[in-house]
């Protein structure tokens, strides 16, 4: 489940992401957005690491009902998961080490 260079045109329900089986991140973003395409070469080098975590990446925006259920304000915005339950966020990552740090967290739950 390696790192997807794309965001999805459709989002999964909130129900399906809760049931999630294992580590996963829901990243949440637009391909306009400055501050997701700034964010992504780290992104990427992270998920490289941990080629076996789940990455849903999704194009989220005013009134989209995944977004909205997991209080997005700001993008990017990458909300680490283990069986479906948040164990850590990164708001507008900048930093490689801190994102290591989220993904080392949900491989140890």
């Amino acid at each position: 489940m390696p790192y997807a260079s794309t965001y999805a045109a459709t989002e999964p329900g909130r129900a399906d992401v809760d049931g999630l089986a294992g580590p996963a991140v829901v990243e949440f973003g637009a391909p306009w957005c400055g501050y997701c395409i700034a964010a992504q070469p780290l992104i990427e080098s992270a998920f490289a690491r941990h080629a076996d975590v789940r990455h849903i990446k999704i194009e989220d925006g005013r009134g989209l009902p995944l977004g909205r259920s997991f209080r997005i304000k700001l993008w990017p915005t990458l909300v680490f998961l283990f069986d479906g339950e948040e164990v850590e966020r990164i708001v507008r990552p900048t930093d490689f080490a801190e994102i290591l740090q989220a993904f080392e967290r949900i491989d140890a739950s």
